[in-house]
């Protein structure tokens, strides 16, 4: 899918899901990384990350263009367009869009590649973290016993 056929579908969703039309531009945007897509204030343009398409498919994508499409109309008509109030709230319900999109499984992995697990010599206590730390000056929080380095966790995938 590439620009063009990006605009015709949000171009049909708004006047499907929504009555109204779409008059400004949308386009796939390869910087965004931790979001599935935004709408520009100033512009009033959408943006889409490509991720989604490749990696969860056309029906997540939909759902983060009605999501758009929902702080586009409303932002338009002067309405409150913000996640917190209740019009947004309530156009999301009604056009069955995801208030939130699910995270990317790339995002995911490269997530648990960099978790560093840590455990209580003492108490079993098992601590994660991004980081690392110097185990001769930290102590387990809850026995305050020595803290051994178990080494970086794989495989594993975080819900």
């Amino acid at each position: 899918m590439d620009n063009q056929e990006l605009q015709k579908l949000v171009e049909q969703l708004s006047l499907k899901d929504f009555n109204k039309t779409f008059n400004h531009l949308a386009s796939f945007n390869p910087r965004l990384r931790t979001t599935g897509g935004r709408y520009l204030l100033h512009s009033h343009n959408i943006e889409i990350n490509k991720k989604y398409l490749e990696e969860r498919g056309l029906d997540e994508m939909i759902g983060i263009i009605k999501h758009e499409l929902c702080h586009y109309h409303l932002h338009i008509e002067k309405k409150g367009y913000q996640h917190r109030d209740a019009d947004f709230k309530h156009l999301l319900n009604q056009v069955g869009a995801p208030r939130f999109c699910k995270p990317l499984p790339s995002n995911q992995m490269k997530r648990n590649m960099n978790t560093i697990q840590y455990k209580c010599k003492d108490c079993q206590q098992v601590y994660r973290r991004r980081k690392r730390i110097d185990t001769a000056r930290f102590v387990c929080g809850k026995c305050r016993g020595t803290l051994i380095y178990q080494g970086f966790l794989e495989g594993e995938t975080k819900i």
